[in-house]
This record gives C-alpha cells, sequence and structure tokens, in this order.
C-alpha cells in the first residue's frame, strides 16, 4: 500500500485540522476560514488527482470521508461554542444533529455490512448536498465574523443545514430499510 497524492492531502486536510481549531478558539476567524478553505481546496484536488491520474485507493477510500468529517465535525463542535469571536453561532442542537446523522450513517453501513454483506452504500443526493450545505453554513458563520452584515444569511444558512441534516438521516434509514427488504425479498 502505497501512499498517493490524492492520500498525502486526504492526510494534510487532517492535519490542517489542529490549525483551525487553534485558530477559531484564538479569536482569529480570518485565519481559521483560511485553513478551512485551504482544506477545501486539498478536497478538490485529491478527488481530481485520483480520477485523472487512476490514483482511487482503498486507503483513499477511508482517509478522504475521514478527513471531511475530521473537519466538518471539528467545526461544528468549535463554532457551537459560545463566547468565542467567530461570528454566528451555531446553535449546539445543530451540531448534535449533525454529529448524530454522520453517527447514524456509521451504524447503518456497518449493519449493512455485518448483517447483509453489503459492501458500498454510496451517498445520495439529498446527502451530497445536506455536505455541500454544511460547508457552506461554516464559511458563512466564519464570514459573518469579518462581515457582521452576512449574520442573517448565516444563521439561515444553519437553519437550513439543520433541516436538511434531519431530512438526510431520514432518507438513508428509509434507504437502508429498503435495501433489507430488497435483500429479504430476493432470498
Amino acid at each position: 500500500m502505497s501512499l498517493t497524492i490524492p492520500n498525502l492531502l486526504s492526510l494534510l486536510r487532517m492535519a490542517l485540522v489542529p490549525f483551525f481549531i487553534i485558530a477559531l478558539v484564538e479569536g482569529h476567524p480570518r485565519r481559521a476560514l483560511l485553513v478551512f478553505l485551504a482544506a477545501g481546496v486539498t478536497d478538490a484536488l485529491d478527488g481530481a488527482i485520483a480520477r485523472i491520474y487512476r490514483q482511487q485507493s482503498l486507503l483513499g477510500s477511508y482517509l478522504d470521508p475521514m478527513a471531511d468529517k475530521l473537519l466538518l465535525t471539528s467545526a461544528y463542535v468549535v463554532l457551537a461554542i459560545p463566547g468565542l469571536s467567530h461570528g454566528t453561532p451555531i446553535p449546539v442542537w445543530v451540531t448534535v444533529l449533525v454529529i448524530a446523522r454522520d453517527v447514524l450513517l456509521v451504524v447503518v453501513a456497518m449493519v449493512m455490512l455485518l448483517a447483509l454483506g453489503v459492501k458500498r452504500f454510496p451517498p445520495s443526493l439529498l446527502s451530497k448536498i445536506t455536505t455541500v450545505a454544511q460547508v457552506a453554513a461554516v464559511v458563512l458563520v466564519l464570514l459573518s465574523a469579518l462581515l457582521p452584515d452576512l449574520e442573517p444569511v448565516a444563521l439561515g444558512v444553519v437553519y437550513l443545514v439543520a433541516g436538511l441534516t434531519l431530512a438526510s438521516g431520514l432518507h438513508y434509514v428509509y434507504r437502508s430499510n429498503r435495501l433489507i427488504e430488497d435483500k429479504n425479498r430476493a432470498a
């Protein structure tokens, strides 16, 4: 197993997480935003390089989503801490929803693998839209620290994230239930 450029970029994204957290905790939303955007660039690059140069790997299939979840979860946890000067605060209950959905996805995937032997449970369109909204909310919250006029927009997107996250989690439950029913009918 070799470390490809996409895998190294995923590892770099993971390595940026502490710098992102430190910038937020120390009250530097501009620096946090730059680190978050740099992490986003590594995410786009690792996927593009993996596809173009055929460097997809089993390791990369684990590293990429882990790096994404680590960054997003860290962002939601830290941005929910009251009193930090990071712009519009993300309500704790929204952070709990975001984390609970991710835990649900992992549990559903494990159940599908262990109980049914399903090795691939690709994300739905709704899940992809939810992730884009979650990233946009983080960017807008950080921007609202620099441009206070954006606070209502940031808060609106945060509430949109709550709705999408809930809908996406319920959709995963629905999809997994349908998959179980289809497997049972086939058996």
